[in-house]
């Protein structure tokens, strides 16, 4: 009988391989100048047709830096004040780091530029998504998690719209990130599950 220790590995691997399989894939669709495929060309017009400047701007108010900053202050605050240290130390650091990959790794391998920046995967989205799916990782009450997925999904859907109408950013440039930023949350947040349990196990045998 397989254990729940098992099971959940399992589950976290099929995440983290999924999403690392989107990212990878969508580069593939990009045309040899790396401009809008046709998914973004025929979204960007709907949207544009459809979206006003101050909705797109309402739209993309979630990816805002202090509006993250936020989330990631009130995601540290929550275990914090449970005595859940290392959870804490974890929610902290792995959007942080999983920007640090996306900026200096993901972006140059792809290097699809938009504008003067590398815009593929979002770098807005990432640190929007890690944020919340560390948040989800890390908390132990399993409706907390499906409402945290629920707007998760939303706030995405919301970006790709603005994102759009604002020039910033393809839809699959969301989309990317999204995907990203899920696999690597995940990815890191079980890395620091493992470590916790090594340091666990190495104090407990002295």
């Amino acid at each position: 009988m397989i254990d729940s220790a098992t099971r959940s590995g399992a589950l976290r691997a099929t995440v983290i391989a999924a999403g690392a399989a989107v990212t990878a894939a969508i580069p593939a669709t990009f045309p040899a100048d790396g401009g809008p495929t046709p998914l973004d060309a025929a979204m960007s017009t709907r949207i544009d047709e459809a979206v006003s400047p101050t909705l797109g701007q309402w739209l993309v108010a979630p990816s805002n830096g202090p509006v993250v900053l936020l989330a990631l202050i009130a995601g540290c605050a929550w275990f914090a004040l449970r005595r859940r240290w290392w959870a804490a130390l974890t929610m902290l650091v792995v959007p942080e780091v999983a920007v640090a990959i996306n900026t200096w790794v993901l972006k140059p391998v792809w290097e699809r530029q938009l504008h003067d920046y590398l815009a593929y995967p979002s770098g807005h989205t990432v640190h929007l998504v890690t944020v919340a799916t560390a948040f989800a990782c890390l908390v132990r009450d399993l409706r907390a998690r499906c409402v945290i997925a629920a707007l998760t999904v939303l706030a995405v859907l919301a970006l790709v719209v603005g994102m759009v109408e604002r020039d910033h950013h393809y839809p699959t440039d969301v989309l990317g990130g999204a995907a990203a930023g899920v696999s690597m949350a995940v990815g890191l947040c079980w890395i620091s599950q493992m470590l916790r349990t090594h340091a666990r196990r190495a104090s407990s045998s002295r």
